[in-house]
C-alpha cells in the first residue's frame, strides 16, 4: 500500500498531478482545493496517499493531511459516493468543511459539491454523524506540513513552504476530547463544539468548551 509520496512535482492537470520520485512518475488524483495550494512544476510537494484497486484500474487519490484522506475513505464507506464523488465533496468543502456539515447535520452543504444529489447528501450526514468525532480529534496531531524534509531527487534545491497551521483545528480536537472526558455522546459534543466554532472561529480550547457546555446544558 503506498500511503504517501514525496518528490518533485513534474506537471498539473485538470484533476491530477505527477509526482517524480527518483525517476519514477506517480500519477495522483487530487481534488480542486488540493491542487490550488500545491507549488508549480519542478518544486517539491508530498501527499498522502489512497490506493483505489479495482479489476480494471489502479488510482491513487492524494490528500494534504491525514484527516481528508480519513475523510475520503469514510466519504466512500457511503452507499453512492465513489472516489470522485468524495473528492468533490473534499474539493468544494476541505477537511474542516466536511467535519462542520456532517456534525452540524447540513446536507445542504455536502449537496453543493459537484454531482452530490440531496439524497446522497442527506445519506452522507446520516451515516457519517457518528463517526465525525473521531475523525475530527485527528487534528490535534495533524499539525505538520506534508514538505519534503530532505532533498527528493539531485537538482537545484526545492523552494521549502511555511508549516501550514489549520485554522482551530487543535483546539476543537482538545474542545472534543474534554466534552469526551465529561461524558457527553460524541455526536452531540461535536455538534455543540463545531456550532461553537463556527460563531466564533479565533476561540481558544477553553472557550470552546466554555460556550459547548452552555449548549449542552438542559433546556429549562
Amino acid at each position: 500500500m503506498i500511503g504517501r509520496i514525496a518528490g518533485r512535482l513534474e506537471y498539473r492537470a485538470m484533476d491530477h498531478v505527477l509526482i517524480d520520485v527518483r525517476g519514477v512518475g506517480y500519477l495522483v488524483y487530487v481534488s480542486d482545493r488540493t491542487l490550488a495550494s500545491l507549488p508549480g512544476p519542478g518544486e517539491a510537494v508530498a501527499l498522502y496517499t489512497e490506493l483505489l484497486v479495482r479489476e480494471d484500474i489502479l488510482q491513487l487519490f492524494g490528500f494534504p493531511t491525514l484527516v481528508e484522506k480519513e475523510w475520503h475513505r469514510l466519504l466512500m464507506t457511503v452507499q453512492g459516493v465513489g472516489a470522485r464523488a468524495s473528492m468533490a465533496i473534499l474539493g468544494a468543502l476541505g477537511a474542516e468543511g466536511v467535519s462542520r456539515s456532517i456534525a452540524l447535520g447540513d446536507a445542504r452543504s455536502i449537496q453543493a459539491a459537484p454531482g452530490v444529489g440531496p439524497k446522497i447528501a442527506q445519506r452522507v450526514v446520516l451515516e457519517l454523524k457518528s463517526k465525525a468525532p473521531s475523525v475530527m480529534a485527528m487534528g490535534r496531531v495533524e499539525l505538520d506540513d506534508p514538505v519534503l524534509e530532505e532533498e527528493p531527487a539531485p537538482g537545484p534545491a526545492p523552494k521549502r513552504r511555511a508549516a501550514a497551521k489549520p485554522s482551530n483545528v487543535a483546539n476543537t480536537a482538545d474542545a472534543l476530547s474534554a466534552l469526551a472526558n465529561l461524558g457527553y455522546a460524541p455526536a452531540d459534543a461535536a455538534s455543540a463544539v463545531m456550532q461553537t466554532a463556527a460563531e466564533m472561529p479565533e476561540a481558544d480550547t477553553t472557550t470552546l468548551i466554555r460556550l459547548s457546555l452552555r449548549r449542552l446544558a438542559p433546556k429549562e
